[in-house]
């Protein structure tokens, strides 16, 4: 019987320039039992962060994403319970060095309900000053908002587009860890159709085919993703299909019976190959030894 991995404490080192140098933060790291550490260059009000998007992917249960400081990971307070809230989601803690925060204590985890209450304020006062502040504009006689959107320029338009294209990718890192890994075991073996209802089966989000290859593609684009995911399926009869697809469901959980596997496939709403709705577990059976013959299943 094998032994599980021990945790791991991995450490996250970011600098703001290319130039900057991030070996103060390497020695810290280090010194706190950093057994892997990920670097980043990039400012800290960006929100893409490609390396950080790969840590919280690959953190396991049990493992601590550890910092120096809390500005070396998050830009704002909800950007930091967002991302703790993912390390949650793995069964991984968080621990910042110079703050009192560690997930894996009671006293870390009061720090942060204090965290989550600055954030809510914040929001409330931010809201509170862009009221006044419209209110103001318009007892002088000013319209709120951009002039130049007002007016359409060309130069404010492009920024506006590149700021919501920022935007866009960064609620794709966040939300990635859900659906990527379904993609990632699907595609280009199974068209875009099978992977949108796999996604929305296993996780309930529900994606336009346009929309996943189009986020897919922006992340491939990102380098957060590999191009093959993006590349053309093979074209193949409906039986083909079916056993792709039985075979992509039982790799992805060998430990799922006929029953199960087939409960599955009548829940996307797959049809046999005799194009019933129901699905008997012995036809699940009769593909899964063809795939088995093929080598395209493990067990």
């Amino acid at each position: 019987m094998s032994t599980p991995p021990k945790p791991a404490r991995i450490g996250y080192a970011r600098v703001s320039t290319d130039d900057q140098a991030n070996d103060a933060q390497l020695i810290e790291l280090k010194a706190a039992g950093c057994t892997l550490i990920f670097e980043e260059h990039g400012s800290g009000a960006s929100r893409a962060r490609p390396v950080l998007a790969r840590l919280l992917r690959e953190i396991g249960p049990g493992d601590v994403l550890v910092v120096v400081r809390l500005d070396r990971l998050a830009r704002s307070v909800s950007h930091l319970l967002a991302v703790i809230e993912q390390l949650e989601e793995k069964g991984a803690h968080f621990r910042s060095l110079h703050d009192p925060i560690d997930t894996s204590t009671p006293q870390g985890m009061f720090s942060l309900q204090v965290l989550g209450a600055v954030a809510q304020l914040e929001r409330a006062l931010i809201s509170e000053r862009t009221k006044a502040g419209i209110n103001a504009a318009r007892a002088r006689g000013k319209l709120p908002g951009n002039p130049g959107l007002r007016e359409k320029r060309p130069e404010a338009l492009a920024k506006l587009s590149k700021a919501r294209k920022r935007g866009h990718l960064a609620d794709l890192v966040a939300a990635m860890p859900s659906w990527l890994p379904i993609v990632q075991r699907m595609r280009p073996e199974h068209p875009w159709e099978d992977v949108a209802r796999s996604i929305q089966h296993q996780t309930g989000q529900k994606w336009n085919v346009d929309r996943l290859r189009r986020a897919v593609r922006l992340l491939v684009n990102e380098g957060l993703a590999d191009t093959g995911l993006i590349s053309p399926s093979p074209r193949r009869t409906p039986e083909d299909r079916l056993l792709m697809l039985v075979t992509g469901i039982a790799n992805a959980n060998p430990d799922l019976t006929l029953r199960e596997i087939a409960s599955q496939l009548e829940a996307m709403h797959e049809r046999t190959s005799r194009g019933a709705s129901r699905w008997a577990a012995s036809s699940v059976k009769n593909l899964l030894d063809r795939a088995r013959k093929l080598g395209l299943v493990s067990s």
